[in-house]
């Protein structure tokens, strides 16, 4: 049976925000899953690629982080009526990627329903019709006891460090594209700490919360 909560082709696209390790992959599958609606994640980094030429290893690379150079601030616009911002030296293939990965964002929430992890797709989206976002957090101690069990680190101390690392580079990435603050309420429709439900708990409560703004538009 089809569960998505559209009924029809109505357009929505669910967005999710995350810390580094919150299990956010698998809520988010759950989530579309649940929906039945398609998921994309590290998916976006190989259409990105395909769609603008550019060698799949630059956009791996790349992924979520910020222009290597600060200098020059200079306002830029994406072509997504935004006010992000663009450092005047940075080299080309900073810019393509962020701009190919965009325009795969784009083209996927125009074909339909679906759900988007990280690379500020709700910020990119933001001119949508139905944006959904999302920000999940879960506590540093299960954070890093998941991190160690898919095998990311050997020992708690390395993973703190790349948990930390990985936060600060998600943060600075969206912080600085969308003028906005990573993580803040204000800055989405729902934050879920996973800490306080689990990862099956924290699928079901987003996806109930989905249908429930999805409601109106059904009628």
């Amino acid at each position: 049976m089809n569960s998505n909560p559209s009924g029809s082709q109505a357009a929505y696209v669910v967005t999710i925000g995350r810390e580094f390790g919150c299990g956010a992959r698998e809520i988010g599958k759950l989530v579309a899953a649940a929906l039945d609606i398609p998921y994309y994640d590290k998916e976006l980094l190989t259409e990105a690629a395909k769609s603008s030429g550019v060698c799949p290893d630059v956009f791996e690379s790349a992924d979520e982080k910020t222009p290597h150079s600060f200098s020059n601030l200079l306002a830029f616009n994406f072509g997504f009526s935004g006010n992000a911002l663009y450092v005047g030296n940075t080299p080309q293939t900073d810019d393509s990627v962020y701009r190919a990965q965009s325009e795969v964002i784009v083209e996927l929430a125009e074909k339909g329903p679906c759900v988007i992890v990280g690379r500020t797709a709700d910020f990119i989206l933001r001119n949508h019709t139905n944006v959904i976002s999302v920000f999940i957090r879960d506590s540093l101690t299960n954070r890093v006891e998941r991190m160690i069990a898919r095998g990311d680190c050997a020992t708690r101390d390395e993973a703190v460090k790349m948990t930390q690392k990985k936060n600060r580079q998600r943060a600075d990435y969206y912080n600085f594209y969308t003028g906005k603050r990573w993580g803040d309420s204000a800055s989405y429709d729902l934050c879920v700490d996973v800490s306080k439900l689990g990862v099956d708990a924290a699928a079901s409560l987003i996806t109930h919360y989905i249908r429930m703004r999805l409601a109106p538009i059904n009628r």
